[in-house]
């Protein structure tokens, strides 16, 4: 039975959250998209978020699969950034519940607003000072319906009939199954994660394991470098370990791999494409992100997440995408998809995190890109040129790829391949490869482990290229519309404009004929005389634009 004498939860007056929703409801439905009160508490940078820097979070739980069930804390240390503050937000999603929070031993009050916690702090915050809070939970977590989409607690067992066991939550938000700050501004320092499961089974989690408590079968994992929260897992298996060494570009790389005991033959072969991958993505991203903490694969029960050192991996250990080539070109089955995509996300998602999930197409667009990256790396630049290009069709362009700010609205799922196809065509515009890379490297160089914004992004590579990028940026993330190369052609005259396009688009082109043209489109009509009479024109395949012959 939980503990529930010494906790005070006070809900919101029933009136004031109906007011509340009035007001922003009306206010969504005026820009065509509703969000509720909770989407603005769970988006936003509030209040009582804003005044308190994260920098230590133990997670230390049981995990009963028989049941169901979780329970079990989470130590959070913070710094004071602003002084005379007393109340602070902690996020815990229903059917879970808060049993109670503490700082030095004595029981604090918490007011509740869904799933947003506010905790009445009685001690003096002062500023630049570190202070510690405890929050006790427990309960039966959501159970992911099509994990990792829809995520939560994937409760399956194995081909033995062993309880096999996972987390994953982007999106959805770690707050899901653990108490946390869980907004993506403010990633922890640092983190320790004890997890109790049943005799006969292992947890796996991020970093590195220090130690485990045989006679309670606690696995004691620790993460020494900044991880966001919806990096964070916990996977629960009859696991076998093996692994190897890599001489990386920062020295050896552990890269440790846990599977289930009936695949690991399987999985010695399949997974020959991890060094394979840090190879590559270390040449064109710089060192892998997180030498401290290692780099692990484990099996899980879904198709596989990016979850921060602890990649979770799903693909049935075929190549593509379970079997199947997401280009249609071949390439896409020269590699196994969830070894490549998710460990490109080390780089871009967990070195180089979003602040808002309005941005999550600087996670998903350039690590869709390093797919075809790592085609590059090993089969040459025609092939990956091959696979990017093949990936569009699989763009609907149905909404904008940046989605609504401070209420943790994505945008659309285009974010994956127009973000790939994006970035392909800024490096055809810079036409210098290795410029290209560094911009890569410079990236994870100067975003290190920091959370930032599109704007951030899009002002370091105009800024590294040397091109105004800026148009070329709205038209791409910011509308669902792909330019239109509007021309007529007579004898050897050709007339051209940008339709479908912003104001001020005038993003060069590369259209081939009898002889290459370099080309400056803009939305008025512009004539070129061209050395021979053709019978049409074509643009180069690496621009992402299409073509409408008006005669």
């Amino acid at each position: 039975m939980r503990d529930t004498t010494q906790l005070t939860i006070i809900d919101i007056n029933t009136m004031k959250i109906k007011i509340l929703l009035f007001i922003f409801c009306f206010a969504a439905i005026t820009n065509a998209q509703t969000f509720t009160e909770q989407d603005t508490l769970r988006g936003s940078i509030t209040p009582e978020r804003a005044w308190w820097d994260l920098n230590y979070y133990h997670l230390d739980i049981e995990v009963d699969p028989d049941k169901k069930y979780i329970s079990g804390s989470n130590t959070i240390r913070y710094k004071v950034l602003k002084k005379k503050q007393k109340v602070l937000q902690i996020d815990l999603q229903a059917p879970l519940k808060i049993d109670k929070v503490t700082q030095n031993d004595k029981p604090l009050q918490v007011v509740s607003n869904g799933n947003a916690h506010f905790v009445h702090l009685e001690k003096k915050q002062k500023k630049r000072r570190f202070y510690t809070i405890k929050v006790f939970y427990s309960g039966n977590p959501k159970e992911a319906v099509r994990a990792p989409w829809d995520g939560g607690f994937s409760w399956k067992k194995d081909t033995n009939g062993k309880h096999f066991v996972a987390t994953s939550c982007q999106g959805l938000g770690a707050s899901v199954w653990w108490p946390n700050k869980d907004h993506m501004y403010d990633e922890v320092d640092s983190m320790a994660i004890s997890v109790k499961v049943p005799k006969g089974l292992m947890n796996v989690s991020n970093g590195r394991l220090r130690k485990v408590d045989k006679n309670t079968n606690t696995y004691h994992w620790f993460v020494s470098n900044p991880i966001n929260n919806y990096g964070v897992n916990v996977n629960i298996g009859d696991y076998i370990y093996f692994g190897e060494k890599y001489n990386g570009e920062k020295g050896v790389l552990d890269l440790d791999y846990y599977v289930l005991r009936n695949d690991l033959e399987k999985a010695k072969i399949q997974f020959r494409d991890a060094p394979k991958m840090m190879k590559a993505f270390e040449h064109w991203f710089g060192p892998y992100p997180f030498y401290e903490d290692s780099f692990k694969l484990v099996q899980v029960p879904y198709l596989g997440m990016e979850h921060q050192s602890s990649v979770t991996y799903g693909n049935q250990f075929k190549q593509g995408y379970l079997g199947r080539d997401l280009s249609g070109t071949g390439w896409g089955l020269k590699f196994d998809f969830i070894i490549i995509h998710e460990a490109g996300h080390e780089w871009f998602a967990n070195n180089i995190t979003y602040k808002d999930a309005a941005d999550m197409w600087i996670h998903e667009g350039f690590t869709a890109y390093s797919e075809n990256l790592f085609l590059d790396y090993y089969y040459g630049k025609e092939a990956a040129t091959d696979y990017v290009i093949g990936t569009r069709k699989n763009v609907r362009n149905d909404r904008p790829v940046i989605g609504t700010y401070n209420v943790n609205h994505e945008g659309s799922s285009d974010m994956y391949y127009k973000g790939a196809n994006l970035l392909h065509t800024i490096r055809t515009l810079i036409v210098d490869d290795d410029k290209w890379r560094q911009i890569l490297r410079g990236l994870n160089k100067t975003y290190y482990h920091q959370t930032v914004s599109t704007k951030e992004v899009e002002a370091y590579i105009s800024e590294q290229s040397g091109i105004a990028l800026s148009k070329v940026f709205d038209q791409y993330l910011r509308t669902a519309d792909i330019p239109i190369l509007e021309y007529e052609l007579s004898n050897n005259v050709l007339k051209y404009r940008y339709t479908n396009v912003i104001d001020g688009f005038d993003m060069p082109l590369k259209i081939m004929g009898e002889i290459e043209h370099h080309i400056q489109p803009t939305t008025t009509w512009q004539t070129l005389k061209l050395a021979a009479t053709i019978p049409d024109i074509t643009i180069d395949r690496n621009f992402y634009v299409k073509s409408k012959r008006k005669n």
